[in-house]
């Protein structure tokens, strides 16, 4: 994958499995998908790149770098731990839990 600049975050994502709901098939690399970070009435759409791995299987966890489509929706707002909602459409197919902010502006001060 090629982007003109560094990811947002990287994250530890958590697909649900195909049984209680999640995907009924694998997420690859590039997965463009809305997530859900709580700010109520706005979805980040941001885009994925694997790390160790094509694919991410339904029940799958995951390490994930994540580049936002509209990175200052999150200024000031994460830091590690945070936790939170992959979705398709109104369905949620995986958690997420930030495991590093890598873009500096949007570090919370926790």
């Amino acid at each position: 994958m090629s982007y003109n600049r560094n990811p947002d975050i990287e994250a530890d994502i958590s697909f649900i499995p195909t049984n209680e709901g999640g995907r009924a098939t694998p997420a690859w690399q590039g997965y463009r998908v809305d997530h859900d970070f709580g700010i109520k009435g706005r979805i980040n759409v941001a885009q994925h790149e694997f790390i160790g791995c094509d694919s991410a299987e339904p029940g799958q966890k995951v390490r994930s770098r994540l580049w936002f489509m509209v990175p200052e929706q999150q200024k000031n707002r994460l830091h590690p731990g945070f936790k939170f909602t992959v979705c398709e459409g109104g369905r949620i197919v995986a958690y997420g839990i930030v495991t590093r902010v890598i873009n500096q502006e949007l570090r919370s001060g926790i």
